[in-house]
């Protein structure tokens, strides 16, 4: 079941930066930088990253540049540290 929520909110946080992408070249209505980082907490961080660098979007702010990459590292640091934890040896 986690793997599915995985899987939907990394979809989720890569349509949304292609979403906002378009938008801004037609110069639409905008999805808003905090729901951005918003996907990207709940679980959507690499989904969110590669949004970034396929979509070429927001790439030049500092704060997603850098941003994006390092919540995705803390929840794959997180996700290890589980996995050590539940493992049968520890």
């Amino acid at each position: 079941m986690l793997w599915i929520y995985g899987i939907a909110i990394n979809c989720i946080g890569f349509a949304m930066m292609g979403i906002d992408k378009h938008r801004a070249i037609r110069g639409a209505w905008r999805i808003s930088e905090a729901s951005l980082f918003l996907a990207a907490l709940l679980g959507g961080a690499l989904g969110a990253t590669l949004g970034m660098r396929v979509f070429h979007h927001k790439t030049r702010h500092w704060y997603f540049r850098y941003g994006m990459p390092a919540i995705f590292l803390l929840q794959l640091s997180a996700a290890c540290l589980f996995r050590l934890l539940d493992s049968p040896s520890f």
